[in-house]
């Protein structure tokens, strides 16, 4: 799973992909700051399964802290976007095809509308952030059209004289955007189209675009810069705006500043809390000391959070629809070498036990012959739908 940071250059983009990941990446005021794609490690928030069995985890991967299980995903800092990418102005053309890997995009919004369209400089409230909600869901539905009118008459020519099947034929035409058959075929099925694709027009190439981005690169709008004057009541309108959209208000120079003091011991915090411990005042500087302050004051107490974390969590089981099991070798919640509950897995809802078995290895896939339910010990069946926080043990033949 790959989670893409998108957006504009200059509305914390950068900021927001080193409040996630704690990586070294260069933060600066001016556009392109980042012009190779930066990756880290960025990890989900669950309720971690071992207060249910009274038990202390010692996770392989990623952290746990007062029964909050932290699990890795990838995340990745794309180019500034500028209007016209699409057409290979500014980054374009490098910012898209670097998009092509992501699984589900965060897309930054200075919601305080300090930036223009060309992510310059503007006094408070000369540009309405609204306009980037926008553009950038047109930049991508205008690339995905310009991919499918990639040779588009020769591909519905070779289509027509093979006779071959529409959807698979269009799956790869697409190649590289993760699409699949079954996509296609529920778009094709919602908009009618044709049944020729030599007199599918530009307005159905359109609609199939719009349709197969929204599939395939889902979207949640971090508001970004929501301390600033006149970003609360802009986040409002925009709630009201794109009432389908998922939109969080988020700060992520505050999350950052709250993981650095954290790093360094300074605070105790547990990323996605509305509040932090401050372990000895007397290490504290006057500013680090006001900082904090402002943080609790002006951002964990109106919003309950920075943002940061939730735009993350939100990303990964809202928008993605993934959910998190963990697989034992034994009753006892072990992994062969006696770790307990080592392993959490994100995958997608709907996930069977086979199909599990298959993710934890191609070996267990392989010899499956049962799995128990350590919550409930029920023994399931390889076509068992396993559900959120599961806690799966695999019997396999060898």
């Amino acid at each position: 799973m790959l989670v893409g940071c998108v957006g504009k250059a200059n509305v914390g983009k950068s900021t927001l992909f080193k409040a996630l990941t704690l990586a070294e990446v260069e933060i600066a005021n001016y556009p392109f700051t980042t012009i190779n794609p930066n990756s880290g490690i960025g990890y989900v928030k669950i309720n971690c399964v071992s207060k249910d069995f009274n038990v202390e985890c010692q996770p392989k991967h990623g952290y746990c802290i007062k029964d909050k299980r932290f699990v890795p995903v990838q995340v990745m800092d794309v180019a500034g976007l500028v209007p016209g990418a699409h057409e290979g102005k500014g980054m374009g053309n490098k910012f898209l095809d670097d998009l092509r890997q992501a699984d589900v995009l965060i897309h930054i919004v200075d919601v305080a509308g300090t930036t223009n369209e060309n992510g310059e400089p503007v006094k408070q409230g000369e540009y309405d952030p609204a306009n980037d909600v926008r553009f950038l869901e047109t930049e991508l539905d205008m690339w995905y059209l310009s991919l499918i009118k990639k040779g588009w008459e020769q591909f519905a020519r070779k289509t027509t004289q093979e006779r071959s099947d529409v959807n698979k034929a269009l799956v790869s035409h697409l190649e590289g955007l993760k699409i699949n058959e079954k996509m296609v075929e529920e778009v094709v099925r919602k908009l009618n189209p044709p049944e020729k694709i030599s007199n599918w027009d530009d307005k159905t190439m359109k609609a199939i675009a719009v349709e197969l981005r929204k599939m395939t690169k889902p979207m949640i709008v971090a508001c970004n810069k929501i301390d600033m004057p006149g970003a609360a009541e802009n986040f409002t309108r925009l709630e009201n705006e794109f009432p389908d959209h998922m939109l969080v208000a988020c700060s992520a120079e505050s999350e950052l500043a709250l993981k650095e003091a954290a790093k360094h011991e300074l605070i105790e915090y547990i990323p996605g809390n509305g509040d932090f411990t401050i372990k000895d005042e007397s290490k504290l500087s006057s500013k680090q000391k006001q900082a904090l302050d402002f943080v609790r004051k002006d951002i964990l107490g109106k919003f309950n959070s920075t943002g940061a974390q939730d735009v993350l969590d939100r990303a990964v089981f809202d928008l993605l629809n993934h959910i998190a099991v963990f697989p034992v070798a034994n009753s006892r919640l072990q992994d062969k070498d006696g770790n307990v509950l080592p392993d959490c897995f994100l995958v997608p809802a709907n996930t069977t036990a086979l199909e599990f078995a298959y993710k934890v290895h191609s070996d267990i896939g392989d010899n499956f012959i049962k799995a128990i339910d350590l919550k409930t010990k029920n023994i399931i069946g390889k076509e068992h739908t396993l559900k959120n926080l599961d806690v799966i043990e695999i019997i396999t033949s060898k």
